[in-house]
């Protein structure tokens, strides 16, 4: 700045040179944008017609449990809030009491009005909806003294769906594949090695993606790259005196091929889910459009059909001396049906009230709730109403609705609209302090991490 100063405005360069930068300066400054905007949100949670929660908690580099609580809320001009509620500390326990206590902490200091509470998101671990002792159980017992009705529990969907990908663990292909890279990654030289090799053959990939758990999308790219990559792979292995039988068993290339496929299909459903600000409705439709597609799928593998399994597809036009293992492929299928089935019944309960917020003028008047049935009647005969619908514009739509003849109806679309599907704002966030308060920055205080 004072370089550019002294070419611009050189007149001004005594000013620049007044600007203090010194560390307690800077964390000044931060403290007081950091409070700033914590007025600014109280001042307009003030304004909510309804609001939801969703809460995440993570350790940070001091042991120290941090407990992120994201707030969205909406005002009856359907004027959307999204933000950081608070940032909690947790000492201590973290049971669901500990948890609780602090929720009921930050609902106190935003003066928020327990009624207007539509739902709270979770990533569904105990602490957090168990019935007894979890938040969840404890939020219940609190809206029965204040004689309220209880908010929507929500399980992440994001997490929903990974827990569903578990079942498609296949302890014989991943060992296989975590192993062999473990073995080309453990030293320096072999991994220098593979990558020149690979250079040298000028491959499609210049290396191997090591896979971690944790990291739910990094199965799916390390078994793609590893697919595309076995010819190299197991000569770079056997040079190093090192047997891999499976790398030549026609069997086991047909689970992998089908396992690499599956994977990436689920990574993409994931993306799709991720995202900030995103309605429940359109993750309901993604969830809802991948069922579907699991139903087909499993149809054209029963038939030997790999139209959208390209890496099974291109295997089978290999001519492969032993025939694909349809049962087991069937299985694995099947069971990720009936988990996905499983995981997300509650979500399926809501179904009505997600299709008459996403699609008001082909709901089904008969199945909606008396107090809707008139409105929507209306709603559904009014031409000018119905010309100015756009399903990618629902907020807008819903803020024009007159509320003089559609005050349920708009109620309905402001509580819904602040669902948080998933806990993707958290967990991005978690992953921000992590980065900011890390073991060269342990002395952040709690305060200072907030701000």
């Amino acid at each position: 700045m004072r370089a550019v100063a002294e070419e611009v405005c050189p007149e001004k360069k005594d000013v620049f040179n007044a600007v203090s930068l010194s560390a307690s300066t800077i964390t000044r400054r931060i403290e007081e944008i950091g409070g700033n905007v914590y007025t600014q949100l109280q001042q307009k949670a003030k304004e909510f017609e309804f609001f939801s929660l969703a809460l995440d908690e993570s350790t940070d580099v001091q042991d120290t449990a941090q407990l992120l609580i994201f707030i969205r809320g909406v005002t009856a001009n359907f004027e959307m809030c999204e933000e950081l509620a608070a940032l909690q500390s947790l000492k201590g326990t973290t049971t669901g009491e500990d948890i609780f206590g602090k929720v009921y902490q930050t609902m106190e200091e935003l003066d928020l009005d327990w009624s207007k509470l539509a739902s709270i998101t979770s990533d569904g671990v105990p602490n957090m909806v168990g019935v007894s002792r979890g938040l969840i159980g404890r939020m219940n017992r609190e809206f029965e003294e204040r004689r309220l009705t209880a908010p929507l529990q929500v399980h992440c969907l994001i997490h929903q769906q990974e827990l569903c990908c578990k079942v498609l663990t296949w302890n014989s292909v991943i060992k296989v594949v975590v192993s062999c890279i473990n073995f080309i990654r453990a030293k320096g030289l072999k991994h220098r090695q593979l990558q020149e090799f690979l250079s040298e053959l000028e491959s499609a990939h210049g290396d191997v993606l090591c896979y971690t758990e944790v990291r739910w999308l990094s199965r799916g790219k390390t078994l793609r790259h590893f697919y595309e990559l076995p010819p190299e792979i197991n000569t770079s292995l056997h040079s190093q005196n090192k047997t891999v039988p499976e790398l030549k068993d026609p069997e086991w290339k047909w689970h992998l091929a089908f396992l690499t496929d599956m994977t990436e299909m689920l990574n993409s459903f994931n993306l799709q889910l991720q995202g900030q600000g995103k309605l429940i409705c359109e993750m309901y439709s993604h969830i809802k459009a991948f069922e579907v597609k699991l139903e087909l799928l499993l149809g054209q593998v029963k038939k030997h059909r790999f139209i959208h399994l390209p890496a099974t597809q291109n295997l089978s036009a290999e001519n492969p001396a032993v025939p694909f293992p349809a049962e087991k492929c069937v299985e694995a299928l099947e069971m990720l049906k009936v988990e996905f089935g499983v995981r997300f019944r509650e979500l399926h309960i809501y179904a009505k009230e997600i299709r008459l917020f996403q699609k008001p003028f082909v709901a089904d008047i008969d199945e909606a709730q008396p107090s809707h049935q008139f409105e929507l009647a209306e709603l559904q005969n009014c031409d000018v109403l119905k010309d100015a619908f756009k399903p990618n514009s629902l907020i807008d739509f819903y803020g024009a609705l007159p509320n003089d003849t559609n005050p349920n109806i708009r109620k309905h679309a402001m509580k819904m609209s602040t669902l948080f599907g998933s806990t993707y704002i958290c967990e991005q966030n978690l992953s921000r302090m992590k980065l900011l308060k890390t073991s060269m920055r342990s002395r952040l205080t709690d305060e200072h991490v907030g701000d």
